[in-house]
């Protein structure tokens, strides 16, 4: 019976497995490799445009920041110029009171009290004067209670002398400006004559 070696052929297959193994090995770890490099590229890119849209996102926002304080900036000056307009609009209105003011002061003033001084703080008067008698004086409060340009009269000092009765009375002054402003009514001459007419 003929005896058949089969070994060199065994060898030869067991070669080619192998090289067909290891060729196998080779492109899988290529096509990992290409594989990795896409999805490494792909991912650096996806970064990349993230971050531009990042950077996109903080230069809107800064944008933004400032053109809030602009607008924060004009709201403040706004204000202020409001407020001012106010304060002039008001001393606009104001500025007839100070003659009315004494004005009315001559006319409330009884006969037989004379004032050697008149002082104005804000709305505070101060009189300083002489009297005929303390009668006189009292008299000068009441009509001071009756005027609509002034009210609230205190008596503080009262020196009775040879000459007669030197005195310091305090009353407040009434603006009408916030009356005016409103629409209300002006101080009418017909209430000064009937507070006059106590002198």
């Amino acid at each position: 019976m003929p005896r058949i070696n089969l070994l060199p052929w065994r060898n030869e297959e067991r070669k080619e497995r192998k090289l067909a193994f290891f060729v196998a090995i080779g492109g899988a770890t290529a096509a990992a490799a290409v594989v990795a490099f896409v999805g490494w590229v792909m991912l650096n890119s996806m970064i990349e445009s993230q971050n531009q849209r990042n950077e996109r996102l903080r230069a809107e926002i800064r944008l933004l920041d400032k053109q809030i304080e602009e607008i924060n900036n004009l709201e403040s000056s706004k204000q202020k110029f409001i407020a001012r307009m106010e304060i002039i609009e008001k001393l606009q209105r104001s500025r007839p009171e100070i003659v009315h003011l004494f004005d009315e002061i001559v006319k409330q003033l009884p006969e037989g009290v004379y004032l050697t001084s008149v002082k104005q703080t804000d709305k505070k008067l101060r009189f300083d004067g002489v009297a005929q008698s303390s009668t006189r004086v009292s008299a000068f409060m009441r009509n001071i209670d009756g005027s609509e340009w002034m009210r609230n009269p205190d008596l503080e000092i009262v020196q009775s002398s040879g000459g007669g009765s030197g005195f310091t009375l305090y009353a407040e002054q009434v603006s009408t400006v916030t009356e005016d402003a409103k629409g209300g009514a002006k101080p009418g001459n017909n209430k000064l004559a009937q507070a006059g007419g106590g002198k």
